[in-house]
């Protein structure tokens, strides 16, 4: 039986790569390891912890602790390593970059030097189109270009992705990265712009939208990032980096659009705010390389966006409760201000 540890499996994107992977194969065992940060959280798993208690175990660890991730390592036979544990959130980036440097960048050297001593046959580094930095229209970022990181998050993520690169280089450590555009789905924490404004407008709360929100992003379903991950970390070149996302582009403005459709809210709920220092006004993506694989993305934007909006409708037990205490006090330091300007005649 292949043993699978997946740091950050209680996250977002985690979470639905843990789940995935066991409805998809009975024969490997995965084991969560993650800190159980703000948007970890173990409701992300609650059904797979039912269902699959003997194919599945949870190490709440952080992956900057090298002691903790070898005992890890060697109490389960790790054979493989998928890397999901990160900071995320680019505002958040701004506010606090030093947890960023030290989850995102020496956190994957921890476990890039727990991978090379127990010999593991794959490490596999989830990573982010951002590390391209702002891309000119009329042009999709390649796998061979040079990393331009704009903001703390981009950089740190770029950071990891050196370090594995220079892991393989180095020392023969079978590496793969994959590098996602946005994603949206089940279980994304409510500060991501997706969720936010989701649940904002079921609330009848405004929605505070960047700029002129003609930025642009490709914006992709979970589960299609998850299997496109399965695939290269099977399959994928060891030392090779892999795009995924759909190849169409979206403006926020039209996601929050899409939303309020949706819902049946109008869009006087959408607030123009200031935007953030450094906000890169598009990512595109080549996604060939992934493609020659065989993966193809199973979601247009539409049909993703209103299986995103359908969860949350229908899932506000795991939602409404996240959305106070720290998240009301980032929420207000964030945006209390850019709102309240953006309120003013």
């Amino acid at each position: 039986m292949r043993k699978i540890l997946v740091t950050g499996g209680a996250g977002f994107i985690g979470s639905n790569f843990v789940r995935h992977l066991l409805h998809t194969y009975a024969d490997c065992q995965i084991v969560v390891y993650d800190k159980l940060t703000y948007c970890g959280n173990l409701d992300n798993l609650q059904d797979v912890a039912e269902r699959f208690a003997g194919r599945y175990t949870f190490i709440q660890g952080d992956i900057a602790d090298a002691a903790a991730v070898g005992a890890a390592m060697q109490a389960h036979g790790i054979d493989v390593i998928v890397n999901l544990a990160a900071e995320t959130h680019v505002d958040r980036s701004l506010m606090e970059p030093d947890a960023f440097l030290k989850t995102d960048v020496y956190g994957t050297y921890v476990l890039l030097e727990a991978a090379r001593q127990h010999g593991v046959e794959r490490y596999h580094q989830v990573s982010t189109d951002e590390v391209y930095g702002e891309i000119p229209p009329g042009y999709r970022s390649l796998e061979t270009d040079p990393v331009r990181p704009r903001s703390p998050y981009s950089a740190t993520k770029t950071g990891g992705d050196l370090l594995c690169l220079a892991y393989h280089n180095s020392f023969g450590l079978p590496v793969t990265i994959t590098r996602g555009a946005n994603n949206i789905g089940p279980y994304q924490y409510p500060e991501k712009v997706v969720p936010l404004f989701i649940t904002n407008a079921l609330d009848d709360q405004p929605l505070p939208l960047y700029g002129d929100g003609r930025q642009v992003r490709d914006y992709q379903y979970v589960l299609d990032h998850c299997e496109a991950i399965d695939l290269v970390m099977r399959h994928g070149r060891p030392g090779e980096v892999y795009n995924v996302g759909t190849g169409h582009e979206t403006e926020n403005i039209v996601m929050a659009h899409a939303i309020l459709d949706l819902l049946g809210k109008p869009y006087s709920l959408i607030r123009s705010v200031a935007d953030r220092p450094g906000h890169d006004r598009r990512y595109a993506l080549s996604v060939d390389k992934v493609r020659a694989l065989g993966w193809r993305s199973s979601h247009s934007f539409q049909q993703a966006i209103e299986k995103t909006v359908r969860w949350y409708v229908d899932n506000e037990w795991w939602w409404r409760k996240l959305k106070s205490g720290a998240y009301l006090d980032y929420y207000r330091q964030w945006y209390g201000q850019r709102l309240a300007e953006a309120d003013r005649p």
